[in-house]
């Protein structure tokens, strides 16, 4: 049986996420009784999606090009494009504070060593970090007989997560929102006490990921992907001025990958398909330990409050490459999802000047969109649409306001409302891989 799937709550100012359980509250007037929101007061009710059964071997996808080890600042080995408007300057991927450059990094990976229900040793364990906004925990050994289960929960047991003897050894369980993760074994009932008598039972946990209330801050020299004033907005800004940008951005997805790293991803066509970038994740073995937030978008603009999250967990990748820097993969119940809708990427490159938006997860915030409609001299519009990136002639580029963990966002054309580019860096132009292209190489995917 394959992980289930919880809640989790954020707030919608400033942080990726606070880290304290919230409450599910009615909604009010003008508010859809089909998303509940989450309130930072309170814990709320657990909710599950439907696990996936009998889990199929994940086949690896050999990437297009090399190697994936990508340079950060200057050193990608391709010479800047001086073409653009406006200066070249140092172009960088949208984060690179993580281990694999490009990642926007949220917390810390922690060793621990601790083995659970196993034969006269305990059945329960808490793991408390004090202000941590969330507490993954990874498993190296999941010994239970049939009828046994492990449960991973935050301590008033409102986010809740369950795994059996069906799931494999060495995965990662899902986070739990807030400072303390509580693991406990629970065992068929015993009366004979022959299950005690089993002594390779038990539940190893081997590491531990602690998110931070603020991603880690680029490093020293690093320009910032904000260009100018920021003049993005919560997603749920654009509900009533801007109908279609809002009901775009559903389609996009907060990417949390190996516990402690962050990207976008969103889903491309109405397949089980979902795209990001190269740099964010390769393999099958990244995308599985990846978690796929959809809907972690603020009830209210400019408030407090949460939709309630539809978490999903990474599955297979069915195509990547380093030179256009993307990765295409499914994800593990894909019905849960379908509800949010998806985005479709234009074959035609866009013109000099074209109005653009972009839903993104910038830090790992609730969406946010950047780009205002009908702006008359905004800085989300098309720069240079014939731009260089890793390859020539790649990428487009243009200054609209995104941050470390926006990469792998969708950039949109207000005149199609179709994708005209996966972007992919900052600097000011920031830039992302054209559209079209990806169109074109992933045709027989979508």
């Amino acid at each position: 049986m394959r992980r289930r799937t919880g809640i989790v709550i954020g707030t919608c100012t400033a942080l990726a996420l606070i880290g304290t359980a919230g409450s599910v509250v009615s909604a009010g007037a003008g508010e859809r009784p089909s998303e509940p929101r989450l309130s930072a007061a309170r814990p709320s009710a657990v909710e599950r999606t439907p696990a996936a059964v009998g889990r199929r071997a994940i086949p690896q996808v050999t990437p297009t090009t090399a190697t994936h080890g990508i340079k950060p600042d200057n050193s990608f080995g391709v010479k800047p494009d001086v073409s653009s408007s406006a200066s070249a300057g140092a172009r960088r991927l949208e984060s690179t504070t993580a281990r694999s450059a490009g990642r926007q990094r949220i917390g810390e990976l922690l060793r621990v060593d601790r083995l659970i229900g196993n034969v006269g040793g305990p059945k329960r364990e808490e793991f408390a970090y004090p202000g941590a906004s969330y507490v993954k925990v990874h498993f190296d050994r999941l010994t239970m007989l049939p009828g046994d289960y492990v449960t991973v929960s935050n301590p008033e047991r409102t986010e809740s997560y369950r795994y059996d003897e069906s799931d494999p050894d060495g995965r990662w369980a899902m986070s739990i929102t807030g400072d303390t993760a509580v693991v406990e074994v629970h065992r068929e009932i015993n009366p004979l006490g022959l299950r005690d008598i089993t002594g390779d039972l038990g539940i190893g946990i081997d590491r531990v990921a602690r998110g931070d209330s603020r991603p880690a801050p680029a490093r020293p020299g690093r320009e910032e992907s904000v260009c100018g004033t920021d003049t993005s907005s919560d997603a749920v800004c654009y509900e009533s001025k801007d109908p279609v940008a809002y009901t775009k951005s559903k389609a996009t997805a907060r990417l949390l990958i190996n516990g402690t790293e962050l990207c976008t991803g969103w889903r491309v066509g109405p397949k089980n398909r979902m795209i990001t970038n190269n740099h964010c994740l390769t393999t099958s073995g990244e995308a599985y330990d990846t978690e796929v937030w959809f809907n972690y978008q603020c009830a209210k603009c400019g408030g407090y409050d949460v939709f309630k999250p539809t978490k999903v967990w990474g599955d297979q990748v069915l195509a990547t490459d380093k030179t256009y820097d993307y990765t295409l993969f499914t994800v593990d119940g894909f019905p849960s999802i379908e509800k949010f809708g998806y985005l479709t990427l234009d074959t035609v490159r866009p013109g000099k000047g074209q109005e653009l938006y972009v839903p993104q997860h910038p830090s790992g915030e609730p969406a946010k969109i950047a780009g205002t409609k009908g702006e008359a001299v905004g800085n989300c519009e098309v720069d240079n649409p014939d731009y260089t990136g890793y390859a020539a002639h790649s990428d487009v580029s243009y200054f609209c306001d995104t941050a470390g963990g926006s990469s792998g966002s969708p950039v949109i054309s207000r005149a199609t409302n179709r994708v005209v580019a996966l972007h992919h860096f900052g600097g000011c132009p920031n830039s992302g891989v054209r559209g079209d292209l990806l169109a074109g190489r992933l045709r027989t995917y979508l």
